[in-house]
C-alpha cells in the first residue's frame, strides 16, 4: 500500500473508507507507472535531446545529450532508475512529463539537480 500505518490510521480516524483508502493507494502507484513508462517513452524514440543541466565544462544554458536509454522502475510513488548517455550516466531520482516536449527529471549523484529535457532547443 502506498500509505504508510500513520497516514492509513490518520485518513480512517478522519472518517475515511479502508475501501477507499486503498483505491486511492491503487490510483497513486498507477499514476506512478504511467508516469514512468511515458517519461521512458519520451527518451526512446530520440537519439538527441536538449536540457537546461548545469555542466562544470560549458557555459552553454542549453546542453545537448546523446541519449543511449532511460531505465526506470516504480514503487508506490518513487520513480527511479538511470539515465545512460553516449558516454556516461546518472541516478534518476523522479521525474514527470511537463509537455509532450517537455520532461523533467530528478537526477541523482554527480548532478543533483532537476532537469528540463526537451525534444527541441527552442522548447526549453
Amino acid at each position: 500500500m502506498h500509505f504508510t500505518q500513520r497516514e492509513q490510521r490518520a485518513l480512517r480516524q478522519a472518517g475515511v473508507e479502508q475501501t477507499t483508502i486503498e483505491a486511492a493507494s491503487e490510483a497513486v502507484v498507477a499514476a506512478t507507472d504511467a508516469a514512468a513508462e511515458d517519461l521512458e517513452a519520451f527518451f526512446a524514440d530520440r537519439e538527441t535531446v536538449h536540457s537546461d543541466m548545469d555542466v562544470a565544462h560549458s557555459s552553454a544554458e542549453i546542453q545537448t545529450h546523446t541519449v543511449e536509454y532511460l531505465d526506470l522502475f516504480t514503487h508506490a510513488d518513487d520513480i527511479r532508475g538511470y539515465l545512460r548517455f553516449d558516454s556516461w550516466g546518472v541516478p534518476v531520482e523522479g521525474g514527470r512529463v511537463l509537455n509532450d516536449d517537455v520532461v523533467e527529471l530528478t537526477l541523482g549523484p554527480t548532478v543533483d539537480a532537476r532537469v528540463r529535457f526537451a525534444s527541441e532547443r527552442d522548447a526549453l
